[in-house]
C-alpha cells in the first residue's frame, strides 16, 4: 500500500483548517486516511503548527512520502 503524508481540510467557508494524516494516495482529500499525524492552520502560520514528529519519522521510514506544502510544514514547525 502506497502512502502520502498530506492535509485533510476542516473548517468554515474562509476559514480552513487542516489535519496533518497518513492516507493511502487514492484517497480523496477529505476521505478516508489512516492516522493523524499533526494539525495546521494557515490563519495562525506555519511556526503554530502542531505535529507529532515521532510518527512523522516513523511513517516516513516505513516509506510514505509527504506532500510539498507538509514537507514545509514539517520544516518550519514546532514540536
Amino acid at each position: 500500500m502506497r502512502t502520502k503524508i498530506r492535509l485533510t481540510r476542516f473548517g468554515a467557508k474562509k476559514r480552513p483548517y487542516y489535519r496533518i494524516v497518513v492516507s493511502n494516495i487514492t484517497s480523496p482529500r477529505d476521505g478516508r486516511f489512516i492516522e493523524v499525524l499533526g494539525h495546521y492552520d494557515p490563519t495562525q502560520g506555519i511556526k503554530k503548527a502542531t505535529i507529532n514528529k515521532a510518527k512523522v519519522a516513523q511513517w516516513i521510514s516505513k516509506g510514505a512520502q509527504p506532500t510539498d506544502i507538509v514537507k514545509q510544514i514539517l520544516k518550519n514547525a514546532q514540536a
